[in-house]
């Protein structure tokens, strides 16, 4: 295999992202477009090349390929080595990331047309994907910290995309500094790593901890430290808070952080050091409660949002957490199944959202309605996301769920029951969300906040154009039949874990609806379907009376459980702002700069004092000079 494939899947959107801020920006003015077409054929390749990377990945013995490092600095002891290790892990996800991305670039050449910010998008849309792509690739944990701080600056200039509006700004802040908290933790974890083991590099670290050179309580917060980050770029809780304030960037970004690259670094994250996390079972243990915890809270607050990405964001939260679950509890091939699967499905709905709005100027489901008559592409697709993300049966979504509840029941029976009621929850807010959009009556819509759409929305809503709804019919197709890869087990035996199943891909197809849990998840979100149908489609019950009913549970939901209070007002600004840091500012201005000023005072005004002694006389000289001396005599012939 040449070497240079690896390194090119990422170097080539890298270089995009260098051409077209640096050399193309300046004279592409009146011929932005061009710098899509870049971006889109920078992103293509590196697609092909990682499909071809995954070919090999399979054929290669013990699916894993050998590439050779770039010695980068030498300092005394300390050799730090650029490399790429690609295994079936990173094959995975280098064909996720760049495929979904490519799909979501495609895509934004209809969504982002007249935008006065095309080309710096597609700059911004090319680092980023390059950095998620430097981070699955990098074969050392400081190279990877290096890609994943990338990921978070790629995230912050695209959240804020459209930074006049303070909205757009103050969520781009939110994002940065919140993940940065977790990131805190991860650094934290490299430098113990480092001073335990005096290496970097990730194989190098498996065998240490296989060895139990490194164990204990050190491994423990090794883990946890890791996991921090993690829980930062995934939304788990408590840091979630900056997900749903993510939606201000343009929704192919929205798309992009929520499918393939942001949010899905984390879970990568504790997937590249599964082998650290199995060996502490505390570890382990905590990510799938918080996991578990974060998906049924995130799908509580999903339930009430009018806003259709707001419930697409709380989705994403919540299905992280059940990724998070299939790795704390199940394996590195659950988790990564859900995320391969979810990705698509999930990019398929946030561009599908992104198409409404196209056609309707809002992302307010309450001015939408009756959709499915003039946007029948979208609906179908938008339909069919919604589905796979019920996890109905044969769609995507229904084997890579499946997969997780299984791997539960008998381990964590308690976080299987927190899984479940995710379920149900899952399937009724996409469908209110389904009904809501797309049947009963259209109910005006709105003109959009920001340019590139204004001209198309006075002649009522209407359908995208080809280059948005391709893309679509493209992630329905394998939100429909991305998760058939693993009917007969050839995932899990791809990422490393069992052996295929000696069945024919028949028999597991329909088979696996012989099992009672496939069908009490299935009935599950069945109900959940018809709940959400007979509130928002029949009308047999009343949203209203429903809200009435249980008001105070329904504001609490709605204000996202008072969190983002917590965190500004309690938080922030009294305990930190008006507590904290006000007495270290008062300790600093009086005792710190008090000192020092009160030090420069005394010596000045002792420099005064002395001045005055100064006086250029002569004879006062001579005199002080004999006062001295006879000071002196008087001291030697008293003590001497």
């Amino acid at each position: 295999m040449p070497t240079q494939v690896p390194w090119l899947i990422f170097l080539i959107p890298f270089l995009s992202f260098l051409f077209i801020g640096l050399v193309l920006r300046p004279f592409l003015n009146k011929r932005p477009q061009i710098g899509g077409y870049i971006t889109i054929g920078a992103v293509g390749i590196s697609c092909a090349l990682s499909l071809w990377l995954l070919g090999a990945v399979i054929a290669a013995p013990g699916n894993m390929l050998p590439v050779d490092d770039i010695e980068w600095a030498v300092m005394g002891n300390l050799n730090i080595h650029i490399g790429v290790l690609v295994d079936s892990l990173t094959a995975v996800m280098v064909v996720v990331v760049t495929f979904v991305s490519l799909m979501v670039q495609i895509y934004s050449q209809g969504y982002m047309k007249g935008d006065p910010g095309y080309l710096r998008y597609y700059a911004f849309m090319s680092l980023f994907t390059a950095c998620m792509l430097g981070l699955v690739l990098a074969d050392n944990i400081l190279f990877m910290f290096v890609f994943w701080e990338g990921v978070g600056l790629g995230s912050y200039l695209l959240i804020g995309f459209w930074f006049l509006k303070p909205s757009a700004a103050n969520a781009a802040k939110k994002a940065f500094i919140v993940t940065r908290l977790g990131d805190f933790g991860f650094l934290a974890a490299i430098l113990i790593l480092y001073a335990q083991t005096g290496t970097f590099d990730t194989e190098t670290l498996y065998k240490i901890v296989a060895t139990g050179a490194l164990a204990g309580a050190t491994l423990t917060w090794v883990a946890i430290g890791i996991f921090s980050g993690a829980a930062g770029k995934s939304a788990q809780f408590p840091l979630h808070v900056w997900l749903p304030d993510a939606m201000e960037g343009p929704t192919p970004v929205s798309a992009l952080i929520h499918a393939a690259t942001m949010v899905a670094a984390g879970v990568f994250l504790v997937a590249r050091f599964y082998p650290i996390f199995e060996h502490s079972p505390d570890a382990m243990l905590t990510v799938g409660i918080i996991g578990a915890f974060t998906a049924i809270f995130a799908a509580t607050m999903g339930l009430v949002m009018n806003d259709i990405k707001r419930v697409l964001a709380y989705s994403t939260i919540s299905q992280l957490g059940f990724m998070m679950v299939g790795l704390g509890v199940g394996s590195v091939a659950i988790g990564i199944f859900h995320l391969f699967t979810h990705a698509f499905f999930k990019a398929l709905l946030f561009l599908g959202s992104g198409s409404v709005n196209h056609g309707t100027g809002t992302f307010d489901m309450r001015l939408m309605g009756g959709l499915r008559k003039v946007m029948p592409w979208t609906y179908v697709t938008f339909l069919i996301g919604s589905l796979s993300l019920a996890g109905i049966w044969p769609l995507a979504g229904f084997w890579s769920k499946d997969e997780i509840l299984v791997s539960i029941i008998d381990k964590q029976p308690v976080l299987f029951g927190l899984c479940i009621v995710t379920v149900f929850m899952t399937a009724f807010y996409m469908f209110r969300a389904v009904f809501m959009t797309f049947h009963g009556d259209y109910k005006g819509g709105a003109q959009p906040e920001h340019g590139g759409h204004g001209d198309e929305h006075s002649k009522g809503p209407h359908e995208s154009p080809w280059v948005m709804v391709i893309p679509l019919v493209i992630l329905a197709i394998l939100a429909v039949c991305a998760g058939w890869i693993n009917v007969t087990g050839l995932f899990n035996q791809f990422m490393g874990e069992g052996e295929a199943k000696d069945i024919s891909f028949f028999a597991g197809f329909f088979g696996i609806l012989t099992h009672p849990l496939p069908l009490i998840s299935l009935a599950v979100a069945i109900l959940g379907i018809m709940l959400a149908y007979s509130m928002y489609c029949a009308k047999w019950i009343s949203p209203a009376k429903v809200g009435m009913a249980f008001k105070p549970i329904y504001i609490m939901l709605s204000r996202k459980y008072w969190m983002d209070e917590l965190y500004e007002n309690v938080i922030v600004k009294t305990i930190l702002y008006n507590g904290i840091f006000k007495w270290m500012a008062m300790f600093d201005s009086s005792v710190v700069d008090g000192t020092v000023n009160g030090t420069a005072q005394g010596t000045a005004a002792a420099g005064g004092m002395l001045r005055r002694l100064q006086t250029g006389q002569t004879q006062l000289y001579v005199i002080s000079i004999a006062i001295g001396a006879i000071a002196i005599v008087a001291c030697l012939y008293l003590f001497g």
